[in-house]
Formats: C-alpha cells, structure tokens, sequence
C-alpha cells in the first residue's frame, strides 16, 4: 500500500497528484436523497428510474499472463440496442479494462482512467501500476457513491510485479483476485470456471476456458450475446483475438450437452 501512496503523491508538497481538478457540478439540494428516492441502480426495489443493464465479462490470471473475455450485447431492458459493443477498454500498452453496468458510466471513467493514467506516465516517465490505476478509478468514484452511477469494472495488466487484476465498482469497493466474473451472465460463466480453472494453464487451454464461459453465459442470459471479444496481457503488452460470433459457437460447444428427451423415455406410472 505505501509504494502505491508514493506514486499518487506529489514528493514535495504531499499533495495526490492527479485528478485534483476532476468533478462534477452536481445538481444543488440534497441531490443524493433525491437519486436514492426515485433511482434504483441494483435492482432491489420499484422506483421512478431503473437501471436496466445485462452484460458478461470475465478475467483471469493464469501461467502466462492474464485473459480478458466479454460479450458485446447491449441492451435497454427487453430491447437489445447493439450487437457490436466493445466492452474492453484499451487504457494503455499494458492495461486493459473492462465495462459491466451502465453503458455510459462505463465508458466514460474508463476514459477518465485512461487520461489519468496517460497523465501519470508523461510525469513520472513510466507506466502507472495495475493496483496504482484501480486505486485511482475506486478513489474518483468514491465522491460519487450513493449519487446512481452503475458501474462494475475490471483492470486488468501487466506491471513490475508480473500480471495483476483487480475489480472495482461504484461503490468504491476494490478488490483483488485472480478470477473475477461481472454482469447478469457472470454466475453462468462462474459455473464453468469454478470447473475448469486452475492457474497452471498454458494459453490454448486458457483461451478455450473464457470463450467456453463466455458462450455458457450468452446461451443462458438474454441480456448477454453478440461476439466473444478475447484479449490476452502478457509482460510484452496485449493482444487482441479476432471476433468470435457466439452463435457459431454454439455448434461448438453445444453438442457437449447432453439433453435426455422425455419422449425417448416415458415416466412409468404405478398403479395404486
């Protein structure tokens, strides 16, 4: 933790040294008791505003590195508004992060990290740290909480200590480990993972694993679909995959599944 306090604070004056003139002219009143009563960003209540989102994206740390995968489906409730979404955003040669939850509060920190990030290699002459990047993103949208952002993102790299991954939502919260799982997809593709992962993985294996999970969650999340989008972070930067459609896939890996047809095998009934 102090080696990351170092590289946000200013040497000589003590001061963070970056997003100090990053906010926002929120609506004046109490505006966080307003959102709260006619907002509802996790789908726990009725109110006026609800949030409707869906996605499934997936990381993990393995043997040679970290493997990022996401679906590309956007929707706006029951209307599915894009296809072609890329929900992997590019912050550096070494970084990557990830979209799940609003479209636009998403996309927009995503960004925002990115500037900052970018802002903190032109000053200090090197790229920032995987657990210095999530920290800034929790530490911005920390002044933020309880205002409705929808956010659950991951930033995922490669630094001086070796791969890291982290996972950080609107609520602050900041979290490391070495599989995350995020969206309404994320228990179907956790069902596959928490089957097959295990660290010691070479890069085949490990690319298969997230585009198994990723196919698994949009066959049985409505709200997750389109392409599997794979990115692979190694000590020589990312690497991007081609596209993969999930509907091909599905010939793929759906014969896998063995369906037993009740036709083929009639209940037999007793009689009393």
């Amino acid at each position: 933790m102090n080696s990351i306090a170092n590289e946000l604070t200013d040497n000589k004056t003590g001061e963070l040294k970056l997003y100090k003139e990053l906010e926002f002219e929120l609506v004046p009143g109490d505006n966080l008791s307003f959102v709260q009563q006619v907002a509802d960003v996790k789908s726990e209540r009725n109110a006026l505003i609800k949030a409707a989102h869906g996605t499934t994206t997936l990381a993990f740390k393995f043997r040679e590195g970290v493997l990022v995968a996401t679906d590309s489906r956007a929707t706006m409730g029951n209307v599915i508004a894009s296809q072609e979404v890329k929900k992997v955003i590019e912050i550096n040669d070494r970084l990557l992060g990830t979209m799940a939850g609003g479209a636009a509060d998403c996309s927009y920190w995503g960004r925002v990290l990115g500037m900052e990030c970018r802002l903190y290699q032109l000053r200090n002459k090197k790229l920032i740290s995987v657990a210095a990047a999530s920290k800034i993103l929790a530490n911005v949208v920390y002044r933020y909480k309880g205002s409705g952002l929808s956010m659950g993102m991951m930033v995922a790299g490669w630094d001086d200590k070796g791969p890291g991954l982290y996972y950080v939502d609107s609520d602050a919260q900041r979290l490391t480990n070495d599989l995350f799982s995020v969206g309404s997809g994320s228990t179907f593709a956790y069902g596959v993972l928490d089957a097959h992962y295990k660290y010691d993985m070479g890069l085949e294996e490990a690319k298969d694993l997230a585009r198994r999970a990723i196919y698994h969650a949009t066959h049985r999340d409505a709200y997750s679909g389109g392409i599997v989008r794979m990115y692979w972070v190694n000590k020589d930067g990312w690497v991007a995959y081609p596209l993969e459609d999930v509907s091909e896939l599905y010939y793929q890996y759906h014969p896998e599944i063995e369906i037993t047809n009740a036709a083929d095998s009639p209940l037999t009934v007793n009689a009393a």
